[in-house]
């Protein structure tokens, strides 16, 4: 598949309904998907806003900011854009209304019969997909400490626990690698329903195990799990530390996302 056709697949299978699987409700207003995770969280995502007028885009703004404003359980929400959607003032109009805009990432998006390939791994290092509570809290601690973020872990492991007992967490793989009992690399793979997707998420590596391509090795496993699941094709998220390893792996940048996050 070209580039060009990767992106259509992208926006016609990826977006709108199906990112709001993951939350507890979500609503339509007009073109906008306003979805409500736990935790307090909102999420904001479109297939497309087609040619709306400033006037336009900033009625839709404010009505998101009235919804969640109104929900006393939210303390911050995420507006998704993508780079190619073609609307110029959507960034200062988000800006305008109270939003901080978060560090971009490449949309990146591999098929998964050329990415489920063996990579060597290091002297004393492997790989396995788990399962269990303690290894699960292992993992989200390493990908916490690389994130910046340590205080979410233990929130983490729950919506963890919690995602893989739903129904339709049938392909859900998480995948660590470890050295010396240790985990040093990480990340899990979530099959789209009716899609041909699977995601990559939550990619983290130790920054003294970075370079010996652990996190190749564990692509290549997702990509097998993608296989197993009846999956074409992986996409992901990826910060600039991530895409160059997902590039030498087979992945094509298609297009990038930023975050606008507005916060209570």
């Amino acid at each position: 598949m070209d580039d060009a056709s990767l992106l259509a697949a992208y926006d016609e299978q990826l977006r709108s309904v199906a990112e709001m699987r993951s939350t507890l409700e979500y609503e339509q207003h007009g073109p906008l998907f306003w979805g409500k995770h736990r935790g307090g969280r909102g999420f904001v995502s479109y297939r497309s806003l087609g040619s709306a007028t400033d006037a336009a885009l900033e009625r839709l703004i404010v009505d998101t900011v009235a919804h969640y404003s109104a929900d006393p359980d939210i303390t911050q929400f995420e507006w998704k854009t993508r780079g190619h959607d073609g609307v110029p003032n959507l960034h200062t109009l988000l800006l305008q209304h109270g939003f901080v805009a978060e560090e971009p990432e490449s949309v990146m998006i591999g098929e998964a019969q050329a990415l489920a390939t063996d990579v060597p791994l290091p002297d004393g290092v492997s790989v396995r997909r788990v399962t269990e509570r303690g290894d699960i809290e292992a993992m989200t601690r390493m990908q916490a400490s690389v994130f910046g973020d340590p205080e979410t872990a233990t929130e983490r492991v729950e919506e963890t626990m919690r995602r893989l007992a739903e129904p339709d967490a049938a392909g859900l793989e998480l995948w660590v690698a470890e050295a010396d009992g240790q985990v040093v690399s990480a990340g899990r793979i979530d099959p789209v329903p009716d899609t041909e997707f699977a995601g990559i998420w939550g990619g983290a590596t130790l920054p003294e195990w970075r370079g010996r391509g652990i996190y190749r090795a564990l692509t290549a496993k997702r990509a097998q799990a993608a296989l197993r699941a009846g999956k074409r094709l992986i996409n992901s998220d990826s910060t600039e530390y991530s895409r160059p390893i997902l590039e030498r792996s087979g992945f094509r940048r298609v297009t990038t996302t930023t975050p606008y996050t507005w916060t209570r």
